[in-house]
């Protein structure tokens, strides 16, 4: 249903199947159009549904993807700065101290923090993999100010993960931070952060909740390291 939104699907959409052409496939130019159309043609292929490509596999254009970076600490502050709300002030904070993903976070229970051990710990919403590490001062101080059962922050857990990225967004605006910033990068800013702090890897995918190596270091692979002579 995401995909049929898409505009790039409308000249095809009332098409019969064996009617495609691979112009009709080619004309689409985005990223996740392409990802889709591929998909689909790759099942109708198994299913017998055509019966030969419409494209051969090597002649379907290369994906590349937007170059992503990490929200840098003076953007950071620039957002909390312009934010008056105290409960997205938090959900911000805590995204750039824990970093995980938007909904984990925005979800959070008081019972998913052991304040004896200082630790947090929850269960990725994506994925189901184990997320925990410790926190320190800065993280407490957030911590305390909020709800001590149920959802940390209740307002946000109800909304939907794509007006929580718009009003990022145009709280990015407002405090005049660069373009192309999302909630997202505040995990390329935590991976970038712990590789040149020297945190063990295996240590840092825990704590990011990444269950691959090579999502990982694609993560971190901008930091900006000094090796020790």
């Amino acid at each position: 249903m995401t995909a049929k939104k898409d505009k790039a699907f409308v000249p095809i959409l009332e098409k019969r199947l064996s009617e495609t052409t691979a112009d009709d496939l080619l004309a689409a130019n985005k990223v996740s159009t392409t990802i889709y159309l591929r998909k689909a043609h790759k099942f109708a292929l198994d299913m017998d549904w055509l019966p030969r490509s419409v494209i051969p596999k090597r002649r379907w254009p290369a994906v590349v993807y937007k170059q992503k970076r990490a929200i840098t600490l003076e953007e950071h502050e620039k957002v909390i700065e312009n934010e008056k709300n105290p409960e997205w002030r938090a959900f911000y904070n805590l995204h750039w101290h824990i970093s995980g993903s938007q909904s984990d976070i925005a979800c959070l229970k008081a019972e998913d923090v052991n304040w004896k051990e200082k630790v947090i710990a929850f269960l990725r919403m994506k994925t189901g993999s184990v997320v925990q590490f410790h926190f320190g001062s800065e993280v407490e101080n957030i911590l305390f100010d909020l709800p001590g059962d149920g959802q940390l922050l209740r307002n946000l857990c109800k909304m939907r993960e794509q007006d929580r990225a718009k009003q990022f967004i145009r709280r990015c605006g407002f405090a005049k931070v660069s373009k192309g910033v999302s909630l997202h990068c505040s995990r390329y800013a935590w991976a970038e952060r712990a590789r040149k702090a020297g945190y063990p890897e295996r240590f840092a995918k825990e704590a990011l909740g990444h269950n691959s190596k090579a999502v990982h270091r694609a993560y971190a692979k901008h930091a900006q390291v000094r090796v020790p002579s």
